[in-house]
């Protein structure tokens, strides 16, 4: 099932998955002179609630790049480091290796793993070379142009095929790659379905039918 609010949660394994959450994103930027608004860790962790309380999940799956950077987790401001302590106390986490955090983040709970397999389907950061176990990753952040009162309008989405679900970014101050960048049209040789964030719905097309 994928939730508008950018998460898939599979109910026969109780899991919620989300992927490229990138907690402190905002505060890595200050000592090279940016001063970004530093509420990005806030307001993912606001979203990531609300779907704790929707789905109830037994096992939550950060899908790599949870943290900006390797200190990222000790930059947490001590109430935003509370919630997350909360979240990993009352669901089994599992923190999936990323790019951006490739190694365990100290003082946060949860498991640290390269990948994680739940019967068929394979849990990474990014896609691998194609295989038996269909896959769920993220890495990419894919977002797509959709139009909206005579312009078009850049969206997160998911790209799906028989192989693969690849998940749009979950963290508030995370960018985008267009859907019809090379990067994500190779992961989607024989074609796909997008399915773009909406308010309260997804709006879904096939892949390259928007001209991308």
């Amino acid at each position: 099932m994928l939730d508008p609010m950018g998460a898939l949660f599979w109910p026969a394994a109780g899991i919620l998955a989300v992927s490229d959450l990138h907690l402190e994103k905002g505060s890595s930027f200050a000592p090279k002179g940016m001063l970004l608004p530093p509420w990005d860790t806030q307001a993912t962790l606001d979203r990531l609630t609300l779907l704790l309380r929707r789905w109830c999940p037994a096992i939550v799956i950060g899908l790599g790049d949870s943290f900006h950077d390797a200190n990222g987790a000790a930059r947490l401001p001590r109430s935003e480091l509370a919630r997350l302590t909360a979240m990993t106390e009352a669901h089994r986490f599992i923190w999936v290796q990323g790019n951006h955090d490739p190694a365990p983040p100290e003082g946060v709970g949860g498991e640290w793993q390269e990948h994680f397999c739940a019967g068929p389907i394979l849990f990474r950061h990014q896609a691998g070379r194609p295989s038996a176990a269909a896959e769920i990753v993220g890495h990419h952040h894919p977002k797509a142009l959709v139009p909206a009162r005579g312009t078009s309008v850049s969206r997160p989405c998911f790209v799906a095929d028989r192989q693969r679900i690849m998940m749009p970014a979950f963290g508030a101050y995370t960018g985008g790659l267009d859907v019809g960048d090379p990067a994500i049209r190779r992961l989607f040789p024989t074609g796909g379905r997008v399915f773009v964030l909406g308010k309260d719905r997804l709006f879904s097309f096939a892949l390259g039918q928007n001209g991308r």
